[in-house]
Protein backbone atom coordinates (compact mmCIF):
# COMPACT_ATOMS: atom_id res chain seq x y z
CA UNK A 1 0.00 0.00 0.00
CA UNK A 2 0.89 3.52 -1.09
CA UNK A 3 1.90 5.77 2.09
CA UNK A 4 -0.53 8.93 1.79
CA UNK A 5 2.00 12.06 0.61
CA UNK A 6 1.93 15.29 2.58
CA UNK A 7 0.57 16.95 -1.00
CA UNK A 8 -2.38 15.70 -3.69
CA UNK A 9 -1.91 17.27 -6.97
CA UNK A 10 -4.75 17.28 -8.94
CA UNK A 11 -4.97 18.13 -13.04
CA UNK A 12 -7.97 17.64 -15.07
CA UNK A 13 -7.52 17.72 -18.14
CA UNK A 14 -9.93 17.81 -21.77
CA UNK A 15 -7.93 18.26 -25.26
CA UNK A 16 -5.04 19.67 -23.68
CA UNK A 17 -2.26 17.75 -26.31
CA UNK A 18 -0.71 21.31 -26.96
CA UNK A 19 0.77 22.16 -23.97
CA UNK A 20 -0.12 19.40 -21.54
CA UNK A 21 3.53 17.87 -21.47
CA UNK A 22 4.64 21.18 -20.77
CA UNK A 23 2.66 21.41 -17.79
CA UNK A 24 3.39 17.64 -16.17
CA UNK A 25 7.48 18.43 -16.50
CA UNK A 26 6.92 21.71 -15.02
CA UNK A 27 5.22 20.11 -11.49
CA UNK A 28 7.28 16.55 -11.80
CA UNK A 29 10.12 18.39 -11.64
CA UNK A 30 9.59 20.14 -8.12
CA UNK A 31 12.48 20.46 -5.72
CA UNK A 32 9.50 19.16 -3.85
CA UNK A 33 8.96 15.54 -4.97
CA UNK A 34 7.05 13.31 -2.63
CA UNK A 35 3.87 14.10 -3.65
CA UNK A 36 0.73 11.86 -5.79
CA UNK A 37 -0.54 13.35 -9.27
CA UNK A 38 -3.68 12.67 -10.26
CA UNK A 39 -5.05 12.96 -14.03
CA UNK A 40 -8.60 13.21 -14.36
CA UNK A 41 -9.12 13.35 -18.51
CA UNK A 42 -12.73 14.84 -19.34
CA UNK A 43 -13.16 12.54 -22.56
CA UNK A 44 -10.56 13.94 -24.43
CA UNK A 45 -10.65 13.41 -28.64
CA UNK A 46 -7.29 14.31 -28.95
CA UNK A 47 -3.76 13.02 -27.77
CA UNK A 48 -4.18 14.02 -24.25
CA UNK A 49 -4.67 10.51 -23.11
CA UNK A 50 -2.09 8.94 -24.62
CA UNK A 51 0.05 11.67 -23.22
CA UNK A 52 -0.92 11.11 -19.56
CA UNK A 53 -0.64 7.11 -19.88
CA UNK A 54 3.09 7.64 -21.42
CA UNK A 55 3.80 9.83 -18.27
CA UNK A 56 2.17 7.87 -16.04
CA UNK A 57 3.81 4.63 -16.94
CA UNK A 58 7.02 6.48 -16.28
CA UNK A 59 6.76 7.74 -13.28
CA UNK A 60 4.90 6.19 -10.29
CA UNK A 61 3.28 9.37 -9.02
CA UNK A 62 0.56 9.38 -11.07
CA UNK A 63 -2.39 8.02 -11.37
CA UNK A 64 -4.42 8.42 -14.92
CA UNK A 65 -8.47 8.52 -14.53
CA UNK A 66 -10.87 9.25 -17.44
CA UNK A 67 -14.39 10.08 -17.70
CA UNK A 68 -16.39 8.48 -20.11
CA UNK A 69 -18.18 11.41 -21.06
CA UNK A 70 -17.27 14.87 -20.52
CA UNK A 71 -18.67 16.13 -16.87
CA UNK A 72 -17.81 19.62 -17.56
CA UNK A 73 -15.48 21.64 -16.17
CA UNK A 74 -15.73 22.26 -12.90
CA UNK A 75 -17.04 18.91 -12.12
CA UNK A 76 -13.80 17.71 -13.14
CA UNK A 77 -11.73 20.40 -10.68
CA UNK A 78 -13.40 18.71 -8.09
CA UNK A 79 -13.20 14.81 -9.17
CA UNK A 80 -9.56 15.50 -8.75
CA UNK A 81 -9.69 16.39 -4.84
CA UNK A 82 -12.43 14.20 -4.09
CA UNK A 83 -9.99 11.27 -5.25
CA UNK A 84 -7.15 12.44 -2.71
CA UNK A 85 -6.30 12.38 0.77
CA UNK A 86 -3.39 14.50 1.68
CA UNK A 87 -2.85 17.07 3.99
CA UNK A 88 -2.16 19.74 1.52
CA UNK A 89 -3.71 19.64 -2.52
CA UNK A 90 -3.06 21.68 -5.21
CA UNK A 91 -4.94 22.40 -8.12
CA UNK A 92 -2.52 22.48 -11.59
CA UNK A 93 -3.74 23.05 -15.25
CA UNK A 94 -2.91 21.50 -18.34
CA UNK A 95 -1.76 25.02 -20.62
CA UNK A 96 -0.04 26.41 -17.23
CA UNK A 97 3.62 25.91 -16.18
CA UNK A 98 5.45 26.50 -12.44
CA UNK A 99 8.69 27.55 -11.54
CA UNK A 100 10.70 24.28 -9.64
CA UNK A 101 10.75 25.66 -6.02
CA UNK A 102 6.82 26.64 -6.05
CA UNK A 103 6.23 24.01 -4.17
CA UNK A 104 8.52 23.62 -1.75
CA UNK A 105 8.39 27.82 -1.09
CA UNK A 106 4.79 27.04 -0.78
CA UNK A 107 4.67 23.87 1.82
CA UNK A 108 7.06 25.98 3.99
CA UNK A 109 4.39 28.01 4.35
CA UNK A 110 1.59 26.31 4.80
CA UNK A 111 3.29 24.28 7.55
CA UNK A 112 4.63 27.19 9.47
CA UNK A 113 1.09 28.48 9.92
CA UNK A 114 -2.01 26.36 10.36
CA UNK A 115 -4.44 29.81 9.66
CA UNK A 116 -3.38 29.53 6.35
CA UNK A 117 -5.89 27.90 3.99
CA UNK A 118 -3.67 28.45 0.04
CA UNK A 119 -0.57 29.82 -0.10
CA UNK A 120 0.45 30.86 -3.76
CA UNK A 121 3.12 32.40 -5.82
CA UNK A 122 2.72 35.85 -7.63
CA UNK A 123 2.33 35.68 -11.07
CA UNK A 124 3.37 36.17 -15.11
CA UNK A 125 1.25 36.01 -17.73
CA UNK A 126 2.60 34.43 -21.18
CA UNK A 127 0.82 34.37 -24.72
CA UNK A 128 0.13 30.46 -26.94
CA UNK A 129 3.67 30.31 -27.17
CA UNK A 130 4.99 31.24 -23.72
CA UNK A 131 6.91 34.14 -25.25
CA UNK A 132 6.02 38.10 -24.30
CA UNK A 133 6.22 37.59 -20.18
CA UNK A 134 4.41 40.43 -18.30
CA UNK A 135 3.90 40.63 -14.98
CA UNK A 136 0.92 40.37 -12.96
CA UNK A 137 -0.45 41.86 -9.64
CA UNK A 138 -3.26 39.51 -7.66
CA UNK A 139 -3.17 41.53 -4.35
CA UNK A 140 -4.49 39.00 -2.63
CA UNK A 141 -2.31 38.57 0.33
CA UNK A 142 -5.08 38.09 2.77
CA UNK A 143 -3.62 38.01 6.00
CA UNK A 144 -5.99 40.02 8.08
CA UNK A 145 -7.36 37.63 10.93
CA UNK A 146 -10.75 38.69 10.45
CA UNK A 147 -12.73 36.56 7.82
CA UNK A 148 -14.89 39.46 6.76
CA UNK A 149 -12.16 41.46 6.12
CA UNK A 150 -10.53 38.89 3.75
CA UNK A 151 -13.93 38.28 2.12
CA UNK A 152 -14.91 41.64 1.05
CA UNK A 153 -11.21 42.33 -0.15
CA UNK A 154 -11.06 39.18 -2.18
CA UNK A 155 -14.40 40.56 -4.13
CA UNK A 156 -13.02 43.74 -4.37
CA UNK A 157 -9.75 43.11 -5.76
CA UNK A 158 -9.38 39.68 -7.72
CA UNK A 159 -9.88 39.56 -11.56
CA UNK A 160 -8.08 37.16 -13.39
CA UNK A 161 -8.89 33.65 -11.17
CA UNK A 162 -5.94 31.59 -10.57
CA UNK A 163 -5.11 31.63 -6.76
CA UNK A 164 -6.81 28.22 -6.14
CA UNK A 165 -3.69 26.90 -8.09
CA UNK A 166 -1.52 27.30 -5.12
CA UNK A 167 -1.35 25.08 -2.42
CA UNK A 168 -4.30 24.77 -0.47
CA UNK A 169 -5.15 23.12 3.11
CA UNK A 170 -7.14 20.07 2.20
CA UNK A 171 -9.59 20.50 5.64
CA UNK A 172 -10.27 23.41 4.40
CA UNK A 173 -11.20 23.02 1.57
CA UNK A 174 -13.70 20.20 2.59
CA UNK A 175 -15.90 23.02 4.32
CA UNK A 176 -16.48 24.54 1.11
CA UNK A 177 -19.11 23.63 -1.55
CA UNK A 178 -15.88 23.96 -4.19
CA UNK A 179 -16.33 24.24 -7.98
CA UNK A 180 -19.70 25.02 -8.87
CA UNK A 181 -21.04 24.40 -12.73
CA UNK A 182 -21.97 28.57 -13.02
CA UNK A 183 -19.50 30.81 -14.57
CA UNK A 184 -17.51 32.39 -11.59
CA UNK A 185 -17.81 30.00 -9.66
CA UNK A 186 -13.65 29.89 -8.98
CA UNK A 187 -14.59 32.98 -7.09
CA UNK A 188 -17.15 31.88 -4.98
CA UNK A 189 -14.76 28.76 -4.49
CA UNK A 190 -12.05 31.48 -2.90
CA UNK A 191 -14.48 33.85 -1.64
CA UNK A 192 -15.53 31.03 0.63
CA UNK A 193 -12.33 29.68 1.16
CA UNK A 194 -11.36 32.68 2.68
CA UNK A 195 -13.83 33.03 5.16
CA UNK A 196 -12.04 29.74 6.82
CA UNK A 197 -8.58 31.27 6.81
CA UNK A 198 -5.88 33.49 5.25
CA UNK A 199 -4.35 33.75 1.86
CA UNK A 200 -0.32 34.22 1.86
CA UNK A 201 0.93 35.67 -1.61
CA UNK A 202 5.12 34.00 -2.34
CA UNK A 203 6.38 37.15 -3.21
CA UNK A 204 8.26 35.50 -5.73
CA UNK A 205 6.67 35.30 -9.43
CA UNK A 206 6.96 31.39 -9.66
CA UNK A 207 3.53 30.91 -11.57
CA UNK A 208 3.57 31.12 -15.54
CA UNK A 209 -0.29 31.92 -16.68
CA UNK A 210 -0.85 31.38 -20.55
CA UNK A 211 -3.48 32.97 -22.73
CA UNK A 212 -4.84 31.57 -25.77
CA UNK A 213 -7.84 31.14 -27.67
CA UNK A 214 -9.24 27.76 -26.05
CA UNK A 215 -8.48 29.30 -22.02
CA UNK A 216 -10.92 29.80 -19.66
CA UNK A 217 -9.52 33.56 -19.00
CA UNK A 218 -9.91 34.24 -22.95
CA UNK A 219 -12.55 36.51 -23.87
CA UNK A 220 -13.44 37.26 -20.19
CA UNK A 221 -16.76 39.34 -21.40
CA UNK A 222 -17.91 36.57 -23.89
CA UNK A 223 -20.64 34.89 -22.08
CA UNK A 224 -20.66 31.57 -24.65
CA UNK A 225 -17.08 31.49 -24.83
CA UNK A 226 -17.33 31.21 -20.97
CA UNK A 227 -19.97 28.61 -20.49
CA UNK A 228 -19.10 26.60 -23.62
CA UNK A 229 -15.74 25.89 -20.99
CA UNK A 230 -17.75 25.59 -17.84
CA UNK A 231 -20.68 23.43 -18.84
CA UNK A 232 -20.58 19.76 -19.90
CA UNK A 233 -22.15 17.45 -22.66
CA UNK A 234 -24.86 16.23 -20.64
CA UNK A 235 -25.91 19.49 -18.91
CA UNK A 236 -28.02 21.99 -20.55
CA UNK A 237 -26.56 25.43 -20.38
CA UNK A 238 -26.84 27.72 -16.90
CA UNK A 239 -28.51 31.34 -17.88
CA UNK A 240 -28.30 32.75 -14.58
CA UNK A 241 -24.91 32.69 -13.82
CA UNK A 242 -24.87 36.22 -11.97
CA UNK A 243 -27.72 35.54 -10.41
CA UNK A 244 -26.60 31.97 -9.39
CA UNK A 245 -23.03 33.65 -8.05
CA UNK A 246 -24.51 35.95 -5.65
CA UNK A 247 -27.03 33.44 -4.46
CA UNK A 248 -23.90 31.04 -3.39
CA UNK A 249 -21.76 34.07 -2.10
CA UNK A 250 -24.68 34.36 0.88
CA UNK A 251 -24.88 30.38 0.81
CA UNK A 252 -21.00 30.40 1.90
CA UNK A 253 -21.50 33.79 4.29
CA UNK A 254 -24.88 31.91 6.01
CA UNK A 255 -22.77 28.46 6.86
CA UNK A 256 -19.07 29.99 8.13
CA UNK A 257 -18.24 29.95 11.55
CA UNK A 258 -17.77 34.00 11.59
CA UNK A 259 -20.28 34.96 14.31
CA UNK A 260 -23.14 36.81 13.79
CA UNK A 261 -22.28 40.26 13.82
CA UNK A 262 -19.34 39.58 10.47
CA UNK A 263 -22.19 37.59 8.90
CA UNK A 264 -24.97 40.41 9.30
CA UNK A 265 -22.06 43.06 7.87
CA UNK A 266 -21.52 40.66 5.12
CA UNK A 267 -24.80 40.46 3.69
CA UNK A 268 -25.21 44.13 3.60
CA UNK A 269 -22.10 44.05 1.81
CA UNK A 270 -23.38 42.02 -1.09
CA UNK A 271 -26.38 43.52 -0.88
CA UNK A 272 -25.20 46.90 -1.98
CA UNK A 273 -23.15 44.62 -4.86
CA UNK A 274 -25.99 43.86 -6.08
CA UNK A 275 -27.18 47.34 -6.40
CA UNK A 276 -24.48 48.48 -8.05
CA UNK A 277 -24.37 44.93 -10.41
CA UNK A 278 -28.30 45.47 -11.05
CA UNK A 279 -27.81 46.32 -14.61
CA UNK A 280 -26.27 43.15 -15.20
CA UNK A 281 -28.83 41.26 -12.90
CA UNK A 282 -31.90 42.63 -14.78
CA UNK A 283 -30.55 42.25 -18.24
CA UNK A 284 -30.26 38.16 -17.32
CA UNK A 285 -33.56 38.15 -16.36
CA UNK A 286 -34.74 39.74 -19.25
CA UNK A 287 -32.21 37.54 -21.50
CA UNK A 288 -34.10 34.45 -19.74
CA UNK A 289 -37.31 35.73 -20.49
CA UNK A 290 -36.72 36.02 -24.26
CA UNK A 291 -35.24 32.80 -24.10
CA UNK A 292 -38.53 31.15 -22.71
CA UNK A 293 -40.84 33.05 -24.91
CA UNK A 294 -38.71 31.93 -27.99
CA UNK A 295 -39.00 28.34 -27.26
CA UNK A 296 -42.68 28.12 -25.80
Amino acid sequence: MKRTPLLTIGLPVYNSERYLEQSLDSLLNQSFGEFRLIISDNASTDRTGEICQDYARRDQRIDYFRNSTNIGLSPNFNRVFELSDSPYFKWATADDYWAPSMLEKALAIMESDTQVALCYPKTILVDADGNNPRPYEDNLHLISDNPRERFTQLLEQIHLSHQHLGVSRASMIRRTRMLGKHVGSDINFLAELALYGKFYEIPERLFFRRFHKLSSSWARTDRKHQEKRYHSSITSRIVLNDWRQYFEFFRAVHGAPIGIKNRLALYRYLTRRMRWDRGFLIRELKTKADSYWREN
